[in-house]
């Protein structure tokens, strides 16, 4: 559905090591990002498919970067152990809880999921659907 999802950053390093940290658990991997004419950026995507694509940037206009008010990017994990791993793994690389992993029956069974903001304040939720992933 999604070619890539974008987020802002004011320092790309500590970015970097953030994200690095939370989709480790999660399959993805840092990809090598050729320049395109745009600034500077980072990039994440899974092993089996170039895209979708997961992108941390420093601002073009050259204005610092802020978060969205009602802004999120909720990445999908494999099981509840990926959840909690991720979130710990965002809390020890500069993250702030905004939510411990945990069973969210209201948004369906099998839901479990955690939040964060990282360390630019956007907000990142990581969920494993067992409600909709089980056959």
């Amino acid at each position: 559905m999604f070619s890539h999802v974008t987020v802002g950053t004011n320092d790309l390093e500590r970015a970097g090591a953030f994200y690095d940290a939370i989709l480790a658990p999660l399959g993805l991997k840092r990809r090598v990002v050729v320049p395109d004419g745009g600034p500077a950026a980072l990039c994440w995507v899974t092993a089996e498919a170039p895209l979708p694509r997961f992108y941390v940037y420093i601002p073009a206009n050259g204005e610092p970067s802020s978060i969205g008010n009602g802004s999120m990017v909720a990445f999908l994990a494999s099981s509840d152990n990926a959840v909690a791993l991720a979130h710990a793994a965002g809390l020890a690389h500069g993250g702030t809880d905004k939510g411990a992993p945990g069973p969210r029956p209201h948004y369906g069974d099998g839901y479990f999921g955690a939040y964060l903001l990282d360390p630019d304040g956007n907000k990142v939720h990581i969920v494993h659907r067992a409600d909709l992933l089980q056959p």
